[in-house]
Formats: C-alpha cells, structure tokens, sequence
C-alpha cells in the first residue's frame, strides 16, 4: 500500500471500529473511551498491525494526535469556569486538591520502589499520570447513574475540575525542571516564574474581558463584529487562531502546548464571546472533538501501547498490577474518607471513591507527549495507559451498587446552575415522568 492508501485504511478502521465498539461498551455500562482503547490495542502491534500493514500508523498519524490533543484539551478546558469553582464551595475544592496530591506524592515513592533506577523527575511524571480523576468520563458516569443533576453529581464534577486544573499546573511545572536537571533550584524558579507570568496573562486577560462585559463595551464589539463580518463559522476559527497562539505561549514558556490550549478553553465562556457565538462555537467544537478526535484519539492510545513490551514475565506483570491497585486504591481510600469526613453519608462517599478513581484524556495527552519527547519509554507508557483503562474499568463497576443509596441525595433540579459544555455533551433524551 502506499502512504495515502494506508492513512485512509488507517483513519477508517480506527474511527469506525472506535465508535461501533465506543457503542456497544455504552450499551453495557462502560465509557466509550475503554472500548476505543481497546480497538487500538488491537489494531495496534500488539495483535493485528503488521497483519493489516499499519505498522508506520503511529509515525503517520503524529499530526492528527497532535491536533486531538489539542482539541480535547481546549474542550476540556471550556467545561470549566471560573464562577463554577467559587460556586461551589470550599469543600469540592478540597476533594479536588486532595485526590490528586495525596496520589502523586505519594506515587512517586511507590513508583521508585518498582523503578528503582528511574529519575526522580521520571517518577513524578508517572505518578502524575495516574493521579488525575477524569473529567469527561465521570460526566459520562453521572449522566448513566442519573446522579449528574444532583448536589452530589455537582460536587464531584467540581473537585474533578480542581482536580485537572492542579494536574495540569503541576505538569507546567515538571516539565520546566526537566528541562534543566543541572541546576533543579535554578529550575524550580524558573518553572514558578513562567508558570506564574502564564497564569497572570491568563487572569488578566479574563478580568480585562469581564471588566469590558461589565461596561457593555464588549457587547457592542460583539454586535458589532456580528454585523460586520461575513465569512461563515467566523467565531470559530477566531477560537482556533487564539487557542493556537495561546498555545505557542505556553510552549515558548517551556509549559507546553497542552497547557496553553486547556487554559484557552478556560477563558472561553458566553460572557466572553457573547451567548449566540457561544452555541455556535461549542456545537461546532463539540461535533469536530467527540465525532472524530475523539474516537480518533483514544484508538491512537491504544495503538502506541504494546503489550508485548510488557511480556509474561513476571516482574513487569507484578510491576503493573502493583501500579493498579495503587492508582485504584488510593483514589479509593481517599477520595471515600475526605468525602465522609465532609459530611456526606457512608454510601455516597465510598460511591465518590470509586467515581474518582476513572481516568481520561486529559492524563493520556500527558502520557502521549512525554512518550514523543523521549521521557517515557514504551513500556512505560504501556503501563501508565493500561493503569487507565482497567481502573476505567471497575470504576463504574464499583460504583454501580450504591447507585440506588446514591440517588436519595435530592435533586436541585430548579436551583441548579446549567450544565457545563462536557456536561451538555453527554446529555440525552429523558423519557416523561410518570406522574
């Protein structure tokens, strides 16, 4: 085949086998991005590529992945406010912060001891990795159990959010020191400082658009943009041009691309870009991202993880499982005795444990860019994307059980704020209620 034949039979075995299987995992009680993981691993060299001559698919399609990324990450970061982290209290916030410190400090030791000849920034990378609590997929859980619209639902939405925007902020962070291991003050300081400048422009730039929708002078300049411009879908690419060159900030401060593109989405709300633009700019977002990048996305993930790399030999295999029940049980542990400990009831707080142990695309875009620059090895990469998928896995498995205590939380169905962009996207049709 040649290198047009083979993207196209590429692009069309991926994204097909990605949705079809995505469908039938939603139809049994899993997240889509499980079983489109798993048509990756199986296209993948660990069983068929070489078989369907799609072994330069990973080198291929590194252009696509990028541009995935960078979508999944921009739409994450829409589905975050800042009104929606003051809203919502102390306590969602402590969660948040809670489930992802208590496992990346932790890890890191846990990761030196089955690694002892790893770098300790290696380390910190993979702890990092697994300790992020998947926003999309947690949306797709409480939309499944009913729970999305609920006090409860809310508060595991918003520690989720915290819970990312820490992660990524660290991951800023990691990367600056890695890129100057002779001198890890000098590092240190330097990843605080562009850290902070990038975090100051991206809070100026917010309070800048606030104080101009305040003044109606952004609603003018909204109206009159509106009038005035003709080309079709213009907001849109508006957003594209500012994502990406928001992007090429952060990477020419050394944060990466990924933190640029999800701190974009951040800034991007319908007080910002007017309510209208706001509709049009998110379904087009939402339609490209979940229809295509998505699926395309996850099956990648899959495809660049090589289970042969693993092997059956019985430290890697020990090695793996002892990194799964820590990524599981400390999501557990900590995310059900904070939750009990913040008042909620013994069913719903061990609910919370296992509903924060998913994981997502947010940490798998780290994984995939450490993997590309040479951090991550394969096989290291393969562990930390199969540490995703099975504790993906049990998570709604265990939570199932106590769907039913879980739902005598009330509903604030009249007071509730409206659902977020990711929330919006995995709405359905409810069939009327019996009355």
């Amino acid at each position: 085949m040649n290198a047009t034949t083979t993207i196209v039979l590429g692009v069309f075995l991926l994204v097909g086998c990605s949705v079809l299987v995505g469908e039938l995992f939603i139809r049994i009680g899993q997240a889509a991005l499980v079983g489109q993981l798993l048509v990756g691993v199986v296209l993948g060299p660990t069983l068929f590529a070489n078989v369907l001559g799609l072994s330069t698919i990973a080198t291929t399609f590194q252009p696509l992945q990028f541009l995935a990324t960078f979508f999944i990450l921009l739409l994450a970061g829409m589905s975050i406010t800042p009104q929606q982290i003051r809203s919502t209290g102390a306590r969602a916030s402590v969660l948040g912060i809670a489930i992802f410190l208590v496992p990346f400090s932790l890890g890191a030791e846990v990761v030196h001891v089955l690694y002892p000849g790893l770098p300790t920034i290696e380390a910190l990378f993979v702890s990092l990795t697994i300790s992020i609590t998947a926003l999309p997929v947690l949306g797709v859980m409480l939309r499944e159990f009913d729970l999305l619209e609920t006090k409860f639902g809310s508060f595991l939405m918003t520690a989720s959010m915290v819970n990312e925007l820490a992660a990524v902020t660290t991951f800023a962070v990691l990367l600056q020191l890695y890129d100057h291991p002779s001198n890890p003050g000098l590092a240190f300081a330097t990843a605080i400082t562009t850290t902070g400048l990038f975090l100051v422009t991206v809070l100026a730039a917010y309070f800048v658009l606030r104080a101009l929708r305040q003044t109606k002078v952004w609603d003018r300049m909204v109206a009159r943009f509106r009038a005035s411009w003709r080309t079709r879908e213009a907001g849109f690419a508006i957003l594209l041009v500012l994502g990406f060159g928001l992007a090429l900030y952060s990477q020419e401060l050394g944060l990466t691309y990924v933190v640029g593109a999800f701190y974009c989405g951040l800034l991007l709300t319908p007080e910002a870009t007017g309510r209208r633009e706001y509709r049009s700019i998110s379904f087009v977002l939402e339609a490209i991202t979940w229809g295509f990048f998505i699926p395309l996305f996850f099956a990648l993930i899959g495809f660049n993880m090589n289970l042969r790399d693993i092997g059956i030999a019985w430290v890697p295999i020990l090695i793996f499982a002892a990194l799964t029940l820590y990524a599981l049980f400390s999501k557990i542990f900590v995310g059900a005795g904070l939750s009990r400990a913040l008042g909620w009831p013994s069913s719903e707080s061990l609910g919370a444990g296992f509903l924060v142990t998913s994981r997502g695309a947010v940490e798998l875009a780290m994984a995939v860019i450490l993997l590309d620059a040479g951090i991550f090895s394969t096989r290291i990469f393969t562990i930390v994307a199969g540490v995703g998928l099975i504790t993906t896995i049990i998570s709604p498995i265990g939570a199932k059980p106590l769907v039913r205590s879980m739902k005598s939380v009330g509903r604030e169905a009249e007071d509730a704020a409206p659902p977020s962009l990711l929330e919006s996207a995995f709405a359905r049709p409810r069939p009327p209620a019996n009355r």
